[in-house]
């Protein structure tokens, strides 16, 4: 892979990973289109750490007091004494369930349900459920109002994001709006949800990548580290600007937009899956 796709796939990694329009299923999707192949586990890692590195800088502050207060707790056994602590075990929680439907099921998900079929199907069903909270919601639950339901709604919820096309951030923030979270708290829990996962992915990713090293497979490619650094660095400086960028976006704005760009993108999809089954 030439360090110009490595830039872009990086572009993309850190730009879809954050807005509810799946990094998944465009990684997938971007090769396919441009005919290049799919990237292996060592570009995957640099992606996986590059947005990781880039959620953790936007959000360290509000991570070491968080970490602060949920020490504090513990040692005072108050638990739950205020808003910071309770939202740092709402974090907790709300991480277990994608952190166990990964570690069961990520293979057989990345194994048997990559097809474009699949992608245009959960691009448009969560188009429409982002659309139906996006117009059902009240939107005025800021996040020092979550309680455990919340938590556990959206949680789980970040679960199915294994399934390429649903999108992490989008199925999140579809759950918290349907719970009737304005749409700037909705996507600071999505993102700091979205932190242990990210981060904890790319260490499984990357303890995969040096047992590679160590014992390498025959016909398997060397690790390519300029190009392992670009795609790292790009997702790392794409997705602090996409999380700062659409934080501002949605104290005025709606997510409208991005449901008609997941339609498009199915529709777009389809034709051009349709178009090379038929010849």
């Amino acid at each position: 892979m030439e360090i110009v796709a490595a830039a872009i796939l990086g572009i993309v990694q850190g730009l879809t990973e954050f807005l509810p329009v799946s990094s998944t299923a465009h990684l997938i999707l971007v090769p396919w289109f441009l005919g290049w192949k799919p990237e292996g586990l060592t570009f995957d890692v640099a992606l996986h750490v590059g947005t990781a590195f880039a959620v953790l800088t936007f959000f360290f502050r509000d991570w070491i007091r968080l970490a602060r207060e949920m020490f504090l707790g513990i040692k005072e056994g108050k638990l739950l004494g205020n808003e910071d602590r309770r939202l740092g075990w709402y974090l907790v929680v709300g991480t277990l369930p994608a952190m166990v439907a990964g570690l069961a099921f990520e293979e057989t998900i990345e194994s048997r349900l990559r097809s474009p079929l699949i992608i245009v199907f959960t691009l448009a069903a969560l188009g429409a459920l982002l659309l139906f909270a996006e117009k059902r919601g009240t939107h005025t639950r800021t996040i020092e109002q979550f309680t455990w339901t919340d938590s556990l709604s959206i949680g789980f919820s970040q679960a199915i994001a294994l399934i390429p096309g649903v999108s992490r951030s989008g199925i999140t923030m579809t759950t918290a709006m349907f719970r009737n979270s304005t749409r700037t708290s909705a996507a600071r829990f999505s993102f700091l949800l979205s932190t242990p996962v990210i981060l904890g992915a790319g260490i499984l990713k990357s303890l995969r990548l040096m047992d590679a090293v160590q014992h390498p497979i025959a016909g398997t490619e060397a690790v390519r580290w300029s190009v392992m650094g670009a795609g790292f660095l790009f997702a790392a400086v794409s997705g602090f600007l996409c999380i700062r960028f659409f934080l501002k976006y949605l104290q005025t704005k709606s997510f409208m937009p991005f449901v008609i760009y997941r339609f498009l993108l199915a529709g777009l999809i389809l034709i051009y899956y349709l178009k090379g089954a038929n010849g």
